[in-house]
């Protein structure tokens, strides 16, 4: 049995925390779960934090249960994978000296929320806030093509537009 490197294991450290927190968003794929989601998190005290699963939040598939997650990171400038990463999930209970820490960094980072006083107690009636641990060693880049299907979504796509649309609006700027 051979064991990693220690400057390995701090470099695999450093990267993971480092591209992590640059990042405002990390894409996660719970323990079954169809595909990966685009989740915005906070980086605090070694682990990313994400809240949802509740009222005006984002969606957490196969987290909330706990158990294993992977984590892609990807770049701020052209916003490619960076680094892949294995986490532990680990719920934080509502009202604990660890949810309190998390949440006081969340509710720094979450934009554009409707009721911003209200967020902790929202928070605690309703979502769940998540620690994502790193568990060790980055993942291999993956090779080949990553392209999943999309996702169910009751959106439609416009239809073309009406072949004589562009006359009727130029005869239309002519009047005025």
């Amino acid at each position: 049995m051979t064991s990693e490197p220690p400057a390995q294991a701090l470099f695999d450290q450093a990267l993971i925390e480092e591209a992590t927190r640059k990042s405002g968003l990390i894409w996660v794929r719970g323990a079954g779960a169809p595909a990966a989601r685009p989740l915005w998190h906070v980086w605090h005290e070694g682990a990313a934090l994400v809240v949802g699963d509740g009222a005006g939040e984002q969606p957490l598939p196969g987290l909330t249960d706990g158990g294993a997650a992977e984590v892609a990171v990807r770049g701020k400038d052209k916003g490619g994978r960076l680094v892949t990463w294995r986490a532990t999930v680990h719920r934080l209970e509502a009202g604990s000296p660890e949810w309190e820490g998390a949440v006081a960094e969340l509710k720094g980072k979450r934009l554009n929320a409707p009721d911003s006083e209200e967020i902790p107690a929202r928070w605690a009636r309703d979502c769940a806030v998540l620690r994502l641990v790193p568990t060790g060693a980055v993942e291999p880049q993956p090779t080949g093509s990553l392209a999943e299907p999309p996702l169910p979504t009751p959106a439609t796509t416009r239809v073309p537009a009406p072949a004589a649309l562009p006359r009727l609006l130029a005869r239309r700027r002519g009047r005025n």
